[in-house]
C-alpha cells in the first residue's frame, strides 16, 4: 500500500516572496514549524512541534534538491524517540510564475505501508490547513513589510 500527496495553490505574490517563505529558516518557522533549516543541498535539519502520542514532535530532514526560485526538496522522517521512523518520505515545493502571482505545488511522497498511509491522511489535512491559512497570512505579512519600507531605505 502506497500513497503520495500533491497540493497546488496560486498566491497573489511574486515568486521571490513565496521562495522566502519556503526556503528560509524564518519563513518556514512563521507558517510551518520551528526549525534549524539552511538552504543548501546536504544540510540536515529538524522541525520541532508539540509531541503527540506516536510522534516525539521532531521531524528529521535533509535538503536533497535546491534550485533557487524554482524548487526545493527535503526528506521528512518522524516517529518516536528510539524507534524506527514511522515516516520516511520526501517533500518537494515547486514554484511557477503565473499571471499576477505564483503557483506553488507541494508534493509529499513515499507514504508506504498501512501506518504511513494512515498518517498521510492527517498530513494532507495539515498541509491543506497550512497552505490555505498560515502560508497566505505569512505571505501577506511579508508584503506589508515590503510595502512599509520607504524607497529611500532601499539599497541602490
Amino acid at each position: 500500500m502506497k500513497r503520495d500527496l500533491r497540493l497546488e495553490r496560486v498566491y497573489p505574490h511574486p515568486p521571490e516572496r513565496v521562495w522566502r517563505a519556503i526556503a528560509e529558516r524564518e519563513g518556514l518557522a512563521a507558517w510551518l514549524m520551528a526549525n534549524d533549516f539552511e538552504p543548501r543541498v546536504g544540510h540536515k535539519f529538524t522541525f520541532h512541534a508539540k509531541p503527540v502520542p506516536g510522534w516525539n514532535g521532531i521531524t528529521y530532514c535533509e535538503v536533497t534538491e535546491l534550485v533557487p526560485l524554482e524548487r526545493i526538496a527535503f526528506t521528512w522522517r518522524g516517529g518516536e524517540t528510539g524507534k524506527p521512523a514511522t515516516l520516511d518520505t520526501l517533500v518537494r515545493f515547486s514554484l511557477e510564475p503565473t499571471e499576477g502571482g505564483t503557483r506553488l505545488v507541494l508534493e509529499h511522497n513515499g507514504f508506504e505501508g498501512f501506518k504511513a498511509v494512515a498518517v498521510s491522511f492527517m498530513m494532507r489535512s495539515g498541509w491543506v490547513k497550512m497552505m490555505r491559512g498560515r502560508l497566505p497570512s505569512h505571505l501577506d505579512a511579508l508584503a506589508r513589510t515590503a510595502a512599509s519600507v520607504p524607497l529611500s531605505a532601499t539599497p541602490v
